[in-house]
């Protein structure tokens, strides 16, 4: 005889997933950690192959056989809206990983990992932006984030887009002065504008290494430059924007209600940010409190699970005793 799980936690992002089995009185039973899921890049069912990979690492390293599984808590990026949610959840399905499926954005996962109950906003910026927020009777709130097109500003990324435009700007005599000129093609060792421009041009720098940038702009916005600062604060009023509208849509703008920041980005706990989101959000929602996650975001995903399946508090607190 095995044990059963009550939960299969998934939390699927861009670059990993994490996967972790929970028993029904909240024991980790076993994790596993994967590659990332992309089903735009790779199609749904070739993304889905990695979480089964995954998914059987981590069945493979319980300490005894798992006779079954109740419930998959899924949080996946690139389950962006409600349509994409519900074509993964039946892809999961057709796995028969648990007897149920629960496909969520992965922002969800951080907001749960970060609050006491099914309860508050999470604004996660890292790569991207994204904002959600949830109520325990099962009303969310959410934003498409796919981009510009759905009018999203801020991220990792976009942040080194910005900054590398007002940079090329100031050098070549079109925009005004910064020291972003200066400071971004320092970083890889360039010392021009023009110099950096052509190594992304030509390949000689990959995209993927414009992340790098978005920590040059803090460290040049903090040194008193004009530019990079005024770049730090659109972050700031972005954040507080999402995190408003989020807490107006479902009724908390009054109330006592934690407001969750994630991501790279935000867990950097850059001063002028941190100090900005916390003035701006106070005008707008004076009762609310942020809070940086620190945990796991599969915790949350698990959590979710737990919620699900209606589990006691402390099935609930055991499961946080182990990511504290």
């Amino acid at each position: 005889m095995g044990v059963n799980a009550s939960v299969v936690a998934v939390d699927a992002g861009n670059s990993k997933t994490d996967v972790a089995v929970i028993g029904e009185d909240g024991s980790v039973l076993a994790e596993a950690r994967g590659g990332g899921f992309q089903p735009p890049a790779v199609g749904v069912e070739t993304a889905v192959d990695v979480l089964a990979g995954v998914l059987e690492k981590a069945l493979a390293r319980c300490a005894e056989s798992v006779d079954g599984v109740g419930h998959v808590s899924a949080c996946l990026a690139n389950a962006d809206l409600p349509v994409e949610e519900a074509e993964l959840t039946d892809a999961l399905r057709r796995r028969g990983w648990g007897r149920t499926v629960e496909v969520r954005n992965d922002t969800f996962a951080v907001l749960r990992a970060g609050v006491d109950e099914p309860r508050g906003v999470a604004v996660v910026c890292g790569a991207g932006i994204n904002c959600v927020g949830m109520v325990p009777d099962g009303r969310t709130a959410r934003f498409p984030a796919i981009g510009r097109i759905s009018g999203d500003w801020g991220g990792g990324s976009g942040l080194a887009e910005e900054a590398l435009w007002y940079a090329a700007r100031a050098e070549d005599g079109r925009g005004e002065p910064t020291e972003l000129a200066r400071t971004l093609p320092a970083h890889f060792g360039l010392g021009s504008m023009y110099e950096l421009i052509e190594a992304l041009h030509r390949g000689r720098i990959t995209y993927e290494r414009r992340h790098e940038l978005t920590p040059v702009l803090f460290a040049t916005g903090a040194a008193g430059d004009a530019v990079a600062s005024a770049l730090v604060d659109r972050l700031a009023d972005e954040v507080v924007a999402l995190a408003s509208v989020a807490l107006g849509r479902l009724g908390l703008l009054g109330e006592d209600v934690p407001v969750v920041l994630g991501g790279s980005v935000l867990a950097a706990r850059h001063s002028r940010l941190d100090e900005r989101i916390a003035r701006l959000l106070s005008e707008r929602a004076p009762r609310a409190a942020i809070r940086v996650v620190s945990q796991p975001p599969v915790l949350g995903a698990a959590l979710l699970g737990l919620d699900r399946t209606g589990a006691d508090a402390g099935v609930h607190a055991r499961l946080r005793a182990h990511y504290a």
